[in-house]
C-alpha cells in the first residue's frame, strides 16, 4: 500500500468517523469470527445433547438469547461501520476533485492545450471516483477483515488446545496460504487491465464532449451516423476491457470457494479418522468457513487496490505536473501599473521545441494603442499572451514599468490586464454575474454603467429576466454581437490599464461591429492597447503597428511608413482578408 501512502492524508479530516467505524469494524470482526462458532460449540450441546442437564425455562430463554445477541451486535457494527466509510468517503471525494480542480487552475494553458478536454473531465469525476472508493474499502476492510479471520483462527487454536485430534484437523488449514495463489494471479494480470480501461473511458469522454461542442457541425456536415459509428468503434472497446476487468475479478471468488470446500473436505476426512465428536466438528467448520469468507474479501480488496492505482495513475498526470508558472517566493508589489511594456530578447519554444518567437525586442510606452500584424503563424497572438503569462518566456524577460513580470503575483499582474477576444466566454449564470467577472467588488451601479459604456444595457433590458437572464452555457442563448458587448462591458469595469484585443470584431455582423467598435475607442482611452486584428481598419490608426514573421518581430512603426517600405504589411493591407490567428 505504499503506492496510496501519499493519500493517507485525505483520511485526517475524517479520522474520528475513521477511527469509530474501525472500532466498529473490530467488534463485527469479532462477533462473526468467534461469537458464531463459539455458539455452536458452546450453546447447541446444551440444548441438543440427551444427557445433558435438563434445562429451566429462563435458562432455554437465555441460551436462546445468544443468536440473536451475536448477529444484533454484528448488525448494528457492520451499520456504522458502513455508514462512517460511507460519510468519510464522500468527504474523501470531495477533497480529491477540489484538488484536482485546484491545480488545473494554477496549471500553464500550454499543459491544457496538450490535453483532452473529454479526458480531463474523466479523470476529475471518473478516477476520482475509484480512488475514494479503494482508499475507504482499504480503510474498511484492512481492520474488519483480519479481525474477523484472526478471531476464527483464534478460535480454532483455542479447540487444538482443548480438544481431542483437533491438531490433526488444524493440518487442514494449510490449504488458507493456497488462497493466496489466486488472489496474487488476478492482481499481476488486473492493473494493465485496468490502467486500460481508465483511458478507454477517458477517450469516450472525449468523444462525448467534442460532439456536444460541435453539435450545429455535425448536423450541417450530416455527420449523425458517422459520429454514432465512432463512438460505438470506441465503446466496442471499452465493453472488451470492462469484461477483461470482469473476468479477474469475477474469477477470484469461485477460485478461493473452490480451495475452501477442498479444505472443508480435509477436515470431514479428519473428523472422522479422529472421532471427533459433532459440536466440535461443526463449530471447526463454522470457523474455516469464517476464515474463507475474509480472505476472499481481502482479495477483492487487492482488486480494488489495483484499480485504484491504475486511477491513480491517471490522476497523478494533473497532480504531480510542475507548475511552471507560479508566483515568485517573494512577490515585488505592483499596485496599478503605467502600462510600460518591454520584451528584451524574449524567446519562446514549445515543447516539441518548435521557436514560436525567435530573439524578440521591443519597447511599448503607456499609452500606446500597438497593433500586431502578419500571417497565420507569425507569433502574434503568442506575443499578446506572454504579457498576461499564460506562457512563459524560453529565455530574455518581459518588464511592466521596469519590473520582471515574473517577480510578480500572477493576481497582481493580471488585476491591470483586461481581454476581449474573438469568442469571448460566459458562463451559465446570469448576466449581472457574468459582468461582475471583470471586478468583483463593482456596484451595481458601476456594472450597469460599464453596460452603458459597451451598448449593451438596452439590449440586456429586453432579455427576460433583464440582469438576471441566465445566458447558458457558453452564452448560447446570446447572439454574437451580444455576447462580445458583455466582454467589452467587462473590460470597461475591470479598467486595466493594459487592454489586449484578440480578433474582437472580426467575427461580427456590421452593425454589431459598429457599435463595438464605438465602445472600444472609448475602452482604449489612456491604456497600453495589444490590438490582433486582419481587418486592416481596425488598426490603421494605431501609433504603433509590428509586423511578425516567422516568430520575428520584421518592421515596426505606423501605418503610412511601413505601407510605404514593407512589402509583406503593404501586400497584407493590399489584400485585406481575413488570417488565423497565430
Amino acid at each position: 500500500m505504499r503506492r496510496f501512502r501519499p493519500y493517507f492524508s485525505y483520511l485526517k479530516a475524517v479520522r474520528g468517523s475513521i477511527i469509530l467505524a474501525l472500532l466498529c469494524g473490530i467488534v463485527y470482526g469479532a462477533a462473526n469470527g468467534a461469537g458464531l462458532p463459539l455458539m455452536v460449540k458452546k450453546i447447541f450441546p446444551k440444548i441438543f445433547d440427551p444427557e445433558a442437564a435438563r434445562l429451566t425455562d429462563w435458562q432455554l430463554m437465555l441460551i436462546a438469547l445468544w443468536l440473536p445477541t451475536i448477529f444484533a451486535l454484528r448488525g448494528v457494527a457492520g451499520y456504522f461501520n458502513s455508514y462512517l466509510i460511507q460519510y468519510a468517503g464522500t468527504r474523501i471525494l470531495e477533497a480529491l476533485r477540489l484538488d484536482y480542480f485546484r491545480k488545473l487552475q494554477v496549471l500553464p494553458v500550454s499543459f491544457l492545450q496538450r490535453q483532452k478536454t473529454g479526458d480531463l473531465i474523466s479523470r476529475g469525476m471518473t478516477d476520482t471516483q475509484t480512488l475514494q472508493t479503494a482508499l475507504t474499502t482499504f480503510a474498511n476492510d484492512i481492520f474488519k477483515q483480519p479481525t474477523t479471520l484472526i478471531g476464527a483462527l483464534g478460535y480454532l487454536g483455542y479447540l487444538a488446545y482443548t480438544e481431542r485430534g483437533v491438531w490433526l484437523v488444524l493440518v487442514s488449514m494449510a490449504v488458507i496460504p493456497l488462497c493466496i495463489l489466486p488472489i496474487r494471479y488476478v492482481g499481476k494480470r488486473l492493473i494493465n487491465r485496468a490502467r486500460q480501461l481508465q483511458g478507454q473511458l477517458g477517450q469516450v469522454s472525449e468523444r462525448f464532449s467534442e460532439n456536444l461542442n460541435a453539435a450545429r457541425e455535425v448536423r450541417a456536415f450530416s455527420l449523425e451516423e458517422i459520429e454514432i459509428n465512432r463512438l460505438r468503434t470506441l465503446t466496442n472497446s471499452l465493453v472488451v476491457s470492462q469484461m477483461k476487468v470482469t473476468k479477474y475479478t469475477q474469477a477470484l471468488t469461485p477460485s478461493i470457494e473452490l480451495i475452501s470446500a477442498a479444505g472443508i473436505s480435509m477436515t470431514l476426512v479428519y473428523a472422522y479418522k479422529t472421532g471427533l465428536s459433532l459440536p466440535a466438528f461443526v463449530s471447526i467448520i463454522t470457523a474455516l468457513y469464517t476464515c474463507y469468507d475474509p480472505i476472499k474479501k481481502l482479495g477483492a480488496l487487492q482488486n480494488i487496490t489495483k484499480i485504484g492505482s491504475a486511477a491513480l495513475d491517471r490522476l497523478e498526470v494533473v497532480l504531480n505536473a510542475p507548475n511552471s508558472i507560479a508566483d515568485p517566493v517573494n512577490p515585488v508589489p505592483l499596485g496599478r501599473a503605467q502600462g510600460n511594456l518591454a520584451f528584451e530578447h524574449v524567446v519562446l519554444t514549445y515543447d516539441n521545441d518548435t521557436a514560436a518567437l525567435r530573439d524578440v525586442s521591443i519597447s511599448i510606452p503607456a499609452g500606446t494603442t500597438c497593433a500586431l500584424v502578419g500571417p497565420s503563424g507569425a507569433g502574434k497572438s503568442t506575443f499578446a499572451n506572454l504579457v498576461p503569462r499564460f506562457y512563459d518566456v524560453s529565455s530574455g524577460r518581459i518588464t511592466l514599468d521596469g519590473v520582471d513580470i515574473r517577480d510578480v503575483s500572477l493576481a497582481d499582474l493580471r488585476r491591470n490586464i483586461a481581454i476581449v477576444s474573438q469568442e469571448p466566454v460566459l458562463f451559465n449564470d446570469t448576466v449581472y454575474n457574468n459582468l461582475l467577472l471583470g471586478r468583483h467588488d463593482a456596484t451595481r451601479e458601476e456594472v450597469e454603467q460599464a453596460a452603458r459604456d459597451a451598448f449593451a444595457h438596452d439590449f440586456i433590458l429586453t432579455l427576460p429576466q433583464g440582469y438576471e437572464t441566465i445566458v447558458g452555457e457558453r452564452g448560447a442563448t446570446l447572439s454574437g454581437g451580444q455576447r462580445q458587448r458583455l466582454a467589452v462591458a467587462r473590460a470597461f469595469l475591470r479598467n486595466a490599464p493594459i487592454l489586449i484585443l484578440d480578433e474582437a470584431t472580426s467575427a461580427l455582423d456590421s452593425e454589431s461591429e459598429a457599435a463595438i467598435q464605438l465602445a472600444l475607442r472609448k475602452l482604449v482611452v489612456g491604456k497600453t492597447v495589444l490590438i490582433i486584428a486582419h481587418r486592416f481598419s481596425t488598426i490603421r490608426d494605431a501609433s504603433l503597428i509590428l509586423v511578425f514573421d516567422q516568430g520575428r518581430i520584421i518592421d515596426a512603426g505606423p501605418h503610412t511608413e511601413l505601407y510605404e517600405r514593407n512589402p509583406l504589411y503593404k501586400g497584407l493591407y493590399n489584400r485585406q482578408g481575413s488570417f488565423e490567428t497565430a
